[in-house]
C-alpha cells in the first residue's frame, strides 16, 4: 500500500467530518473520533446536566460518566436516533437518577427512548468588541444566578428551549411530559424571572453555563483515560 493510500484509508475526525463517520470510528476504538464527539457534545449536556442539578461540579460528573456509559456501549446505539441524541438522554436519565439517590422521596420525569425529536446545536458566540464581549460576560453571571435559582423542574425545560432551541413538543417528548405541562413550566420559569431581567437580555441566552477551552480538553482526557484503563482490567 502506497504512502497516499495509506493517508487516505485513515479515519478522519475533524470538525467537519459527518457525526455518522465519528461514530464508526468511535467503534473502532479510535481516540481522535471520540474527542471529537466529546468536543461537540460537551456543552449541549453540560447545559441539560445543569438544568437538572444545583451545581457546576455534579453536572460535570454526570456528563463523564453518560460519555462513559456511551462509549462503553456503543453495541447497544443501533443508529434509530442521532447519536447526539442518543448521549443526550443518557446525560438526562443519569442526572435523573442522581437528583432520586439524594432525594428519592421526590418524583421526577422519566426519559423516553424512542426517536422522533433532535437535539438542535448550540451556535457559537459571534465575534464582537471587547467592550460587548465583556458586557456579555457580566450578564452572564447575572443570566446563570437567576437560572440557577429556578427549581429544577422549571430549569431544565427553560434551558433546552431558550438555550437549546428545542421545539416545546420535542421537549415534552423527551422528557415524557404534556406539551401544555411544558408550556406551563417555562410560563412559570419565565415569571420568577423578572420581567426586567429578561427584557435586557433578550437574545443573550448563548452565554448561559458554558463549557469549552480547558475544561472541555479536560473532559476529554478523563474520558479517554478512563475507557483506556477500563479496556486494560
Amino acid at each position: 500500500m502506497t504512502t497516499a493510500t495509506k493517508r487516505s484509508a485513515e479515519p478522519r475526525a475533524g470538525p467537519d467530518t459527518p457525526e455518522e463517520a465519528l461514530v464508526a470510528a468511535a467503534r473502532a476504538r479510535e481516540e481522535a473520533a471520540i474527542r471529537e464527539l466529546i468536543r461537540r457534545l460537551n456543552p449541549r449536556l453540560f447545559r441539560v446536566a445543569r438544568g437538572i442539578l444545583p451545581s457546576d461540579a455534579e453536572a460535570e460528573e454526570v456528563v463523564q460518566d453518560a460519555y462513559l456509559a456511551a462509549f462503553t456501549r456503543l453495541d447497544e446505539f443501533r443508529g434509530r436516533a442521532r447519536f447526539s441524541t442518543w448521549v443526550t438522554r443518557i446525560a438526562i436519565n443519569t442526572a435523573l437518577m442522581r437528583v432520586r439517590r439524594a432525594r428519592p422521596q421526590e418524583g421526577y420525569d422519566t426519559v423516553n427512548e424512542e426517536d422522533s425529536s433532535r437535539i438542535i446545536s448550540f451556535p457559537g458566540p459571534h465575534a464582537e468588541s471587547p467592550e460587548a464581549s465583556l458586557g456579555r460576560s457580566q450578564m452572564r453571571g447575572v443570566l446563570e444566578a437567576a437560572v440557577a435559582d429556578l427549581p429544577s423542574d422549571l430549569r431544565l425545560p427553560f434551558l433546552l428551549y431558550e438555550v437549546e432551541g428545542m421545539a416545546i413538543r420535542d421537549i415534552a417528548h423527551d422528557l415524557s411530559l404534556n406539551p401544555v405541562t411544558v408550556k406551563t413550566r417555562l410560563f412559570r420559569a419565565r415569571r420568577r424571572l423578572r420581567a426586567t431581567l429578561e427584557h435586557e437580555v433578550h437574545g443573550g441566552f448563548s452565554t448561559i453555563f458554558p463549557f469549552d477551552g480547558m475544561r472541555c480538553v479536560s473532559m476529554a482526557d478523563r474520558v479517554v483515560s478512563k475507557l483506556k484503563a477500563q479496556r486494560s482490567d
